[in-house]
């Protein structure tokens, strides 16, 4: 059985007590603290190594994570937050490196303690997410920094060590999904810093902790953009280096300090891979891309994470159907069933989302005569709620919870008894069929007629990308062609569709914005049906080169 997340916890090996248990003296009482958005910057690979240990040569237990259950307190995140993007920059300093004269204002200097919390495996940090208790000056914060496409949200709520804030929990229990989390490092800070330019440079000391002996130390430069542009922090970052201080790439001190990868990299899938090899590399990749959204769609602060949940669960039945000739077909047509299940429920919700920030951006477009088109928003708004509450609704099913379990298992496919068939070949053949279905496309095809050639272009692409192994660069080439062509189709499919709502709304704007609002979707649309050709004929050059 599955607890619910506001299952009570074990911390430290103990019960907490009822009052805790219940909520009474809870921190997270009040609103939560900020939201901030950090940019993810790249960085080389690192060899991983064991993390830091505890006193006793173990890790530390800290707490008995709920096994998997419903996210309904996260929704609480979306009203309450605020967020904001920091554009900030990293250096190392070397041994004796001093601050130089910056100017400005000096800020108190600061120490804290940050103990990071993950599961064994390391699970949170493999998928781009710190949760980490932060004591400073008798008072204690929790922060939670999720991955949001090249930036980082970080949840703040101020409580005790003893357990993560519910909310927080909410949030991860996908990626959890009943693990227990553990202390895997503590860090001391020492925090000097300046605020100078429109940025505040920060200069941190930072001691890695066995209880309380020092095992490492280390040293790091930060500067973020407060008030100033690209250019206050590039002239910033020549005093630091003139210095001595060295450029380095963005990198959490936990990854740093665990030896990481930061952000977390891609399967890869080895040249000479056989095709379950290659089959079970890219239903995995879905996997973990499912997983590192699932926090970032139960926040709901942005919709492209509930697009990419969408993304993986439709891009991991087409590998399914692409390489159909190679698998089992009960388990990959129960499989298929099941992400088809997810997909559907989280289909109208990112349906919504692109159709009110494109009406939105009409109807900003439209000056005066646009604030006319607001009702029209307004009421598409509340259907994103409601389809919104649907797709948590599934995130919260045992059955997405077992989809995961079974897509985990998945880089282990059940293959059919016999098979000859490269999955070249297979890729060959669906654009075979793909070709065909355009040769009978021309210049007044039917709306319906252009919607299933882009499905038909979906399975190339994702059949090409699925052999991308075997075809090369030539496949990279054709899988990007795809992808334009698709995006042209998809211009025109999400064109009949806006239509298709505004005219069924037009009775509750004025005419006249109905008729232009109209227009533009018409136009749009035949913008589509005027660049296809062109993009289906680059296309099949693409694919006549990759040809195996």
């Amino acid at each position: 059985m599955r607890v619910p997340a506001d299952a009570r916890h074990l911390a430290a090996d103990r019960e907490p007590p009822p009052e805790a248990a219940r909520g009474r003296g809870d921190p997270r009482a009040g609103e939560a603290g900020d939201v901030r958005v950090l940019p993810a910057q790249t960085r080389d690979a690192r060899s991983r190594r064991e993390p830091p240990r505890g006193e006793s040569g173990a890790r530390e237990r800290l707490i008995s994570v709920p096994g998997r259950g419903n996210s309904v307190a996260a929704a609480d995140y979306a009203e309450s937050v605020r967020e904001h993007l920091e554009r900030e920059l990293k250096l190392s300093a070397p041994s004796g490196f001093r601050l130089p004269e910056l100017g400005g204002t000096p800020l108190p200097d600061r120490t804290f303690v940050s103990t990071y919390h993950d599961t064994h495996g390391l699970q949170l940090a493999r998928h781009g997410v710190t949760l980490r208790h932060r004591l400073e000056g008798g008072s204690g914060l929790w922060q939670l920094k999720l991955p949001s496409g090249e930036a980082r949200i970080e949840l703040e709520e101020a409580g005790p060590p003893a357990r993560p804030p519910e909310r927080f929990l909410a949030l991860l229990v996908a990626l959890l999904r009943g693990e227990e989390l553990v202390r895997v490092a503590r860090l001391r800070t020492r925090r000097r810093s300046v605020r100078a330019d429109g940025a505040e440079i920060v200069d941190d000391a930072v001691a890695v902790l066995d209880g309380q002996r020092v095992t490492r130390r280390f040293r790091e430069l930060e500067i973020e953009l407060l008030e100033g542009d690209e250019r206050s922090l590039r002239r910033l970052e020549a005093m630091l280096t003139d210095a001595g201080a060295r450029p380095g790439e963005f990198e959490p001190k936990l990854y740093r300090v665990l030896g990481l990868a930061y952000p977390p990299g891609h399967v890869d899938v080895p040249t000479a891979a056989a095709p379950g090899e290659a089959i079970g590399a890219a239903m995995l990749e879905q996997y973990e891309q499912l997983l590192a959204h699932d926090p970032g769609t139960r926040l709901g602060t942005d919709p492209e994470d509930l697009h990419q949940m969408r993304v993986a669960a439709r891009r991991a039945r087409a590998f399914l159907r692409a390489a159909r000739p190679l698998l089992d077909a009960d388990w990959a047509n129960e499989l298929r069933a099941e992400l088809g299940w997810l997909g559907a429920a989280l289909g109208a919700a990112r349906d919504l989302d692109v159709l009110v920030e494109h009406l939105r951006v009409e109807a900003g477009s439209l000056g005066e005569e646009g604030k006319g088109a607001q009702r029209l928003v307004d009421e598409l708004e509340r259907e994103r709620t409601d389809a919104r509450a649907v797709a948590l609704a599934a995130l919260s099913e045992d059955r997405y919870f077992a989809l995961l379990d079974r897509l985990q298992e998945s880089r282990a496919p059940a293959l059919a008894a016999r098979t000859s068939s490269s999955l070249a070949e297979l890729w060959w053949a669906e654009l075979r069929r793909t070709r065909r279905a355009f040769e009978k496309l021309g210049p007044d095809s039917s709306d319906s007629e252009l919607h299933a050639a882009r499905i038909r272009v979906k399975r190339a692409r994702y059949a090409g990308e699925l052999a991308a192994h075997e075809l090369g660069r030539a496949g990279e080439r054709f899988v990007n062609a795809a992808k334009r062509l698709q995006d042209v189709l998809g211009a025109h499919q999400d064109g009949l569709v806006a239509e298709e709502r505004i005219a069924a709304l037009a009775d509750r704007l004025e005419p006249a914005i109905a008729n232009l609002l109209l227009e533009r979707e018409r136009a749009r649309r035949e913008r589509a049906r005027r660049a296809w050709p062109n993009a289906w004929k680059k296309l099949e050059q693409r694919g006549r080169r990759a040809k195996p």
